[in-house]
């Protein structure tokens, strides 16, 4: 696979949002961006798009070859870091959420929580922990109960009065396998229990940085958080006068606020300096958003199943995506920013240490489902 080298001129913020530590919002910053749009002879909307695009787009994220040189480079064995720690995930997860009575919501919850997926944010958090000094085994609490929000969100999302979807990690969704009711309470179940999770089973970490965890990922999870994402994203719908801002609103809430709480958690529990803290969660900020990026991508560039999910759902659902607003290659270099905004947090931190999230911010951006 060829190199590509992408031109960013003058679009050179060193991150993506300005973040207001009084208030703990998350601010768009959206001049430089906006001026390179505006300059860019470029520009074609997702409707315009030559199919030559679709073409570069594909090829850009066929990223196996791209992984593979960051390895060879880094020393860094990151397929076998992945693999290690999503089992040591799985396996935790399958201990914490076990079968008991009642039978019926267990089975539910275990259904679509060990229905497989990348483990992405638990490997956030517990590569973030490491990265600041911390234990494995002190995150992993933290890093099970983002993955059992992150289910919940998708359960939920599924359902017919949201996105109304049929297909979750190549099965059935949730509410086909066990009802609309059941899969409800299932989500439900796996909300509350991912604090309960934190604050009974975290163990090497301090009573103060624990509830200061649990904060930190109620907010993600509550009306600021993924809730106010969720709710813009619907209301959103069928709109015309969508702009970046407001796109961005939605993503950085209904996706990226959830890596954010993945990092941040792990980074708090290992012991990490607030200006550690705060540095680990620009970084995640720009790959939560980058996340997202590549997720509009794929869903209009690859099929169901290679996805494991419905393929051009949000075009039916006519959702304002990256693509739909900017284009495919502009899409495309806007998640080449955000990684490369994302890897320059890390410069500061070891590099052999910091191995591990500089490789994560790579796979996501050129993951393939």
């Amino acid at each position: 696979m060829s190199t590509v080298n992408v031109n960013l001129g003058s679009w050179s913020q060193p991150t993506c949002f300005v973040f207001n530590q009084k208030t703990r919002s998350r601010i768009p910053n959206f001049s430089s961006f906006k001026g390179f749009m505006a300059s860019s002879s470029n520009f074609r909307s997702v409707s315009s798009s030559s199919s030559s695009s679709s073409s570069f787009i594909a090829s850009v994220l066929s990223g196996k070859d791209t992984m593979k040189g960051e390895e060879e480079n880094s020393g860094f064995d990151f397929q076998s870091y992945m693999d290690q720690m999503a089992d040591s995930v799985n396996q935790a997860l399958e201990s914490a959420v076990s079968l008991r009575e009642p039978l019926k919501i267990h089975e539910a919850m275990r259904y679509s929580l060990l229905a497989g997926g990348k483990r992405v944010r638990p490997l956030l958090c517990i590569a973030a922990c490491e990265l600041v000094g911390g234990d494995v085994s002190v995150a992993m609490p933290a890093a099970c109960a983002v993955e059992m929000i992150h289910t919940m969100s998708l359960i939920h999302d599924d359902l017919p009065c949201m996105d109304n979807d049929d297909l979750r990690r190549g099965k059935p969704t949730n509410h086909k396998a066990f009802g609309e009711d059941i899969a409800v309470l299932a989500g439900d179940a796996l909300l509350s229990f991912a604090f309960e999770h934190v604050a009974v089973s975290t163990v090497g970490a301090s009573p103060d940085k624990i509830v200061r965890a649990v904060g930190e990922l109620a907010k993600a999870v509550g009306k600021e958080g993924l809730v106010a994402g969720q709710v813009v994203d619907i209301t959103s719908e069928g709109l015309n006068d969508v702009g970046l801002d407001h796109l961005e609103y939605i993503h950085v809430h209904k996706t990226a606020v959830l890596l954010e709480a993945a990092v941040v958690l792990g980074a708090i529990l290992g012991g990490g300096t607030d200006e550690e803290v705060e540095r680990l969660r620009k970084f995640a900020i720009c790959i939560g958003l980058l996340f997202q990026v590549v997720d509009d991508i794929l869903d209009v560039t690859k099929s169901s199943v290679e996805l494991g999910k419905t393929a051009g759902k949000d075009l039916v659902a006519d959702k304002v995506t990256y693509p739909k607003l900017m284009g495919l290659e502009k899409s495309r270099e806007f998640a080449e920013k955000l990684r490369d905004d994302a890897v320059e947090q890390l410069r500061v931190f070891d590099q052999v240490k910091a191995a591990p999230l500089i490789a994560l911010a790579h796979y996501i951006a050129y993951r393939q489902n």
